[in-house]
């Protein structure tokens, strides 16, 4: 059974940063395309960064030069740094894992398995 677990969120000024992690199990970890979404209240699962076994990665415009999303095969963990947080950030952060390519990794609806969010609010 495949499980990702997320860790890192809190509560952090704006212009702050956070680290969060994910952690997967139950599958070959290397074989999948990791991504990164977010939620905030009333809106839709966005799309926040990805990242393939080889370690090419993907953004959001929003995200570029803010966040970076990196791995490690050897501890089954991807990462979402986040620097220069601003309030618009504030949202649930979902960890997600794709091991079947369907067309866009910016989608919601590529990826098979979901943790169960991280919560990251930014004051102003």
């Amino acid at each position: 059974q495949v499980q990702l677990v997320e860790s890192g969120g809190g509560l952090v000024q704006a212009g702050g940063s956070l680290r969060l992690s994910c952690v997967a199990s139950g599958r070959t970890f290397t074989a999948a395309v990791m991504g990164w979404f977010r939620q905030a209240p009333g809106k839709e699962r966005e799309f926040v960064a990805a990242i393939r076994s080889g370690g090419t990665t993907y953004y959001t415009d929003s995200g570029k030069g803010r966040f970076t999303v990196s791995r490690d095969n050897a501890k089954n963990t991807v990462y979402l740094q986040m620097n220069s947080l601003k309030p618009e950030d504030t949202a649930v952060y979902y960890c997600a894992a794709d091991w079947f390519y369907r067309g866009s990794y910016y989608s919601k609806d590529e990826y098979d398995y979901w943790g169960q969010g991280t919560q990251v609010t930014v004051s102003s």
